[in-house]
């Protein structure tokens, strides 16, 4: 396993960075002043050269058809077959300084030549490799450079190799070692990144379409970002060994490059419009376009990157774009209601649709408030940060309850039609809050909720308000000895102002219908149960006791037929009803005692005033089988059913 040095600088004898062919140029020179001659042999191609790598430093094999002919240093320097290179200098190093050879054969005398030239000869070899590492990116012909590029890093592996073999020298060891190539390497491809990133920001195509300058800075950063990656792991990194993970370096060097330089952007004064792109490229296009690209994510260790800015510099740009687009909502939200009030105010009629009355104020609020919360998780990349933007809807929705309970106060011929058409709108947030629950905090959403209830239960009131007042004057006298005497039952009057009801809600539409008429169901059942148990009167026998049951039923029965025709769901209701008539049919006290225990398991909220008010009603129990019922159904209270039930006896107040 090759382990991969710190990017910590090391002085260089030649720096290569910006002009290596000249450094190159500049060595080959001053060789040939020190009377160094060229001699070059039989050329051969590379190509013929071919074999099977079996290790770092390993010689290529050669067909044993065809006649072993040596280039020297310099032919293959000048070929850039670095790795014959490299080993041809490291063989000449081992023996000047006794590396594996006795140095008793060694001519002292040129020894000292010997040496400088080698040195030398270490720094053109130095400077070609940085040549072809700089290339990477070049415009040069893709297969040719890759072999280069192969043999580059094979000769700096090398390098690294022999300098272990000095780490516990024996006699003199040579000035140049440790010669750290791969240090250097690692050093040099940060400056290549750096200038990849630095050449992006200065080029003119590709970002024409963006408004600001930063913008088109990012994007083509960004890009580079992309496509150099792209471009290390389709072919550069088949030019490393394994175990150096070249992709997962270049994906490092690359991240911190990009991030120092959005780090100098974020710490400029930036107009919302920047400010969102930044944040845009730093949750979404980065992560997904880069680290995600299908092509790139199983060779990058993402997580160990770390975010592009940190918690301190990306704060200041995420409180920016918070408080622009929270502003933005607030004010989206008072013209909405604005708007909608002086439709009202003027006597605009509801627009009718499918034979209903409809408000498009919910719908419109719904249809800004959800693009905008995709984009926000877009650019925030985070849902606890996004719930910020449906704040003002708290706000927004008392406001909206206190103008249309204000506007049904005042004389307006269009103010049943509003108010039906505004049962859709409180419908329709109610359904936008329960569903996109993530969108909200936990305590915004349930003060929503709280107060489209109650804005839901102030219409409803403002429809059934005048109903109930005249269900009292129809059914002022129900569960009195007069009234049970002319075995009547629930008056035809009121049966039939209720059918007239049905005919009143047409226009409403159909959920919200259902829900309104399913309260009235509610109140007239309520009310029913009530006068029963008023204590107004007393069934003296069984005779009595079982006919007053047999009422209960055929009323209830009545009731929920004419209301489930009429279009509610509560058909429970009857099912309440049926259960008190048979506690008043009972005459057995145990089985009353039983029947009650039971009423009180499907009802948690059946007390005992209320249990009280219907034993009132059986005049044979006396008060010693009361106070066994009771103390049956105060000892049964712990074991009894904890599953939520309708709320029904809470309704029904008892003396």
């Amino acid at each position: 396993m090759v382990k991969l040095p710190n990017f910590t600088r090391r002085r260089a004898t030649i720096d290569v960075t910006d002009n290596a062919e000249a450094a190159c140029s500049q060595v080959a020179k001053k060789a040939a002043n020190d009377g160094k001659k060229f001699k070059p042999k039989i050329k051969l191609p590379f190509k013929g050269l071919r074999g099977t790598k079996t290790g770092v430093g390993a010689i290529d094999a050669v067909p044993e058809t065809v006649p072993v002919v040596v280039l020297s240093f310099e032919e293959n320097l000048h070929q850039n077959h670095l790795a014959e290179a490299g080993r041809q200098l490291i063989a000449r190093e081992n023996a000047i300084f006794g590396l594996g050879t006795d140095q008793d054969s060694v001519d002292v005398d040129g020894r000292a030549k010997e040496i400088d030239q080698l040195q030398m000869d270490y720094e053109m070899l130095q400077v070609r490799q940085w040549m072809v590492i700089h290339e990477t990116f070049g415009d040069k012909p893709g297969e040719k450079h890759l072999t280069e590029l192969r043999s580059a890093v094979i000769s700096i592996l090398q390098e690294d190799e022999q300098d272990t073999h000095w780490l516990e020298p024996e006699g003199q060891v040579p000035d140049w070692r440790p010669r750290q190539c791969l240090l250097n390497h690692n050093n040099l491809l940060e400056k290549i990144v750096d200038v990849r990133i630095n050449k992006a920001e200065n080029e003119e195509k590709g970002t024409d379409k963006l408004s600001t300058a930063l913008k088109k800075q990012v994007c083509k950063i960004g890009k580079r970002v992309q496509s150099d990656l792209l471009k290390v792991v389709k072919d550069v990194k088949h030019c490393y060994p394994d175990e150096l993970e070249i992709c997962k370096i270049y994906a490092r060097l690359y991240h911190q490059a990009f991030s120092r330089r959005l780090r100098e952007f974020a710490q400029t004064s930036l107009d919302v419009e920047d400010c969102t792109y930044l944040l845009l490229w730093i949750n979404s296009y980065y992560p997904t376009d880069v680290l995600k690209h299908k092509e790139l994510k199983e060779h990058l260790d993402s997580d160990s990157l770390g975010p592009l800015l940190s918690e301190d510099d990306i704060k200041p740009l995420e409180e920016q774009y918070l408080s622009y687009k929270e502003t933005t909502v607030r004010d989206w939200l008072t013209n909405a209601l604005r708007t909608e009030e002086e439709r009202w105010i003027r006597g605009d009629w509801p627009e009718l649709i499918d034979g209903y009355y409809v408000s498009h104020l919910a719908i419109d609020i719904i249809g800004l408030a959800t693009p905008l919360a995709q984009e926000a998780l877009t650019i925030l990349g985070d849902d606890v940060k996004v719930q910020r933007l449906q704040c003002p809807l708290e706000s927004f929705l008392v406001s909206y309850k206190k103008a249309l309970e204000d506007f049904s106060k005042g004389r307006h011929e269009t103010s049943r039609a509003v108010i039906k058409a505004n049962l859709v709108s409180i419908e329709q947030f109610r359904e936008f809050v329960e569903k996109k629950e993530k969108l909200f905090k936990e305590q915004t959403r349930t003060t929503c909720l709280s107060i489209l209830a109650k804005l839901k239960d102030y219409c409803h009131s403002y429809f059934l308000c005048p109903i109930l007042k005249e269900l009292k004057v129809h059914c002022g006298n129900i569960w009195t000895n007069s009234w049970f005497s002319a075995k009547q039952g629930v008056p035809n009057e009121l049966v039939g102002m209720l059918e007239g009801q049905s005919y009143e809600f047409r226009d409403l539409k159909p959920i919200c219908r259902e829900e309104l008429l399913g309260q009235l169901h509610f109140e007239v059942i309520t009310y029913y149960v009530k006068k029963l148990l008023k204590r107004k009167m007393k069934l003296k026998d069984r005779e009595q006791q079982e006919a007053a049951a047999t009422l209960l039923c055929e009323d209830s029965k009545k009731l929920n037929t004419l209301f489930i025709d009429m279009g509610s769901k509560n058909s429970w209701l009857d099912k309440v009803v049926c259960e008190l008539a048979e506690v008043v049919r009972l005459q057995d006290p145990g089985a009353i005692q039983l029947e009650i225990v039971t009423l009180a398991r499907e009802h948690p909220d059946l007390s005992e005033k209320h249990i009280l008010a219907l034993l009132y009603l059986k005049a044979h129990l006396t008060n010693t089988d009361i106070r066994r019922i009771r103390e049956s159904l105060s000892e049964n209270r712990g074991t009894l059913s904890k599953r939520p039930a309708p709320v029904f006896f809470t309704k029904v107040p008892v003396k």
